[in-house]
């Protein structure tokens, strides 16, 4: 299993990076604030417009250190090194993007892990806080999203399957506000937006699944696939359609989780969150930074993996899907296996 590095998150505007002997700098004009040993880290991700020299982006390439660029959340580009995994591995993978009935037969499952994930979220909650939730709202909610697995199971072609993740999609959004339970009148929830998003929920979703987005996205290098070509996302220049794909199955238990966690537990409050003359609702860079924190403590949390049947950090889980979905794609295992959290 691959080990579990660090990830260099750059929040900042005004910075520029560099690479100084085997260190990784940061600097504010001429002044240096941060040095990183580059063996240290798998990837810099960074969340607004920063400068990089040439020669950090040589030395990241030498080192396998990927550079992912996005501007709020919005991914644009992505700088990698030579590719890994072999031609046969891509050849598969793009042949059977072409294939209705194939991809159907991977991104069925990948839907499936999604939804049982968002049931997850919902039960756990109704576990852990009867006391304090509208238990009828949310059993109801279970209830259809359980329908919508059988739904899913005999889907017979991608649209059919993506109309229903969307009907399932509308159904657990419907109540993920009743999972906010402290400092509701600065964390309201009413649906899910985003480009922008209008609300503080909506900007911390957000900005979680850009985050997972570029480890899905490293994920899919890592294990010699190739991170734009999808089978439930369809091919669009310059999205990442495969990470995209990865990331379905995680976002509840791990990004949707994390957000009602931050919440919850009034980790973060409405400080670093300002709305726009657009609509817009957009965070700080202390903000961003307190959060890319959090996230960088919660990647650490140890689970055990129900198809691999060991230990392993949440941090790994979208290198172990990748892994799997090469397996799949090489003819190792009989179908792709999703993450289903229990």
């Amino acid at each position: 299993m691959k080990k579990l590095m660090n990830t260099l998150y750059v929040t900042s505007e005004d910075v520029y990076l560099g690479i100084e002997g085997e260190s990784v700098t940061i600097k504010r004009n001429d002044e240096i604030l941060m040095r990183v040993p580059i063996h240290n880290i798998e990837a810099i991700v960074a969340f607004n417009y920063v400068g990089a020299s040439p020669a950090l982006m040589r030395k990241c390439c030498e080192n396998g250190v990927s550079i992912s660029l996005f501007q709020g959340d919005r991914f644009c580009a992505r700088i990698v090194g030579r590719e890994n995994g072999n031609v046969i591995l891509r050849k598969m993978q793009y042949r059977i993007s072409e294939n209705e009935k194939e991809c159907l037969d991977i991104a069925r499952n990948m839907i499936l892990g999604k939804v049982h994930n968002q049931r997850y979220v919902v039960e756990r909650a109704i576990r852990d806080y009867s006391l304090r939730l509208d238990c009828d709202k949310l059993n109801n909610a279970s209830a259809l999203l359980k329908q919508s697995l059988s739904y899913i199971k005999n889907s017979t072609d991608l649209d059919e399957l993506r109309g229903y993740e969307g009907e399932a999609a509308t159904v657990y959004f419907h109540v993920f506000d009743e999972l906010i339970l402290q400092n509701k009148k600065d964390f309201v929830f009413n649906g899910r937006n985003k480009r922008p998003p209008l609300d503080n929920v909506n900007a911390l979703l957000s900005f979680a699944y850009a985050l997972l987005t570029a480890e899905c996205a490293g994920a899919a290098y890592s294990a010699g696939l190739d991170p734009y070509v999808g089978f439930l996302h369809r091919d669009r220049p310059g999205r990442q359609s495969l990470a995209l794909d990865i990331m379905e199955e995680l976002r509840a238990p791990v990004a949707d989780r994390f957000v009602l966690s931050l919440i919850n537990k009034k980790e973060i409050d409405a400080k670093g969150f300002e709305k726009l003359e657009s609509g817009a609702v957009v965070m700080s860079d202390s903000l961003r930074k307190s959060v890319v924190q959090k996230w960088q403590d919660a990647k650490n949390e140890q689970i055990t993996h129900p198809f691999l049947k060991e230990k392993i950090a949440v941090g790994l889980l979208p290198y172990a899907q990748a892994m799997l979905l090469a397996r799949y794609l090489r003819g190792d295992i009989d179908a792709y296996p999703p993450f289903f959290k229990r």
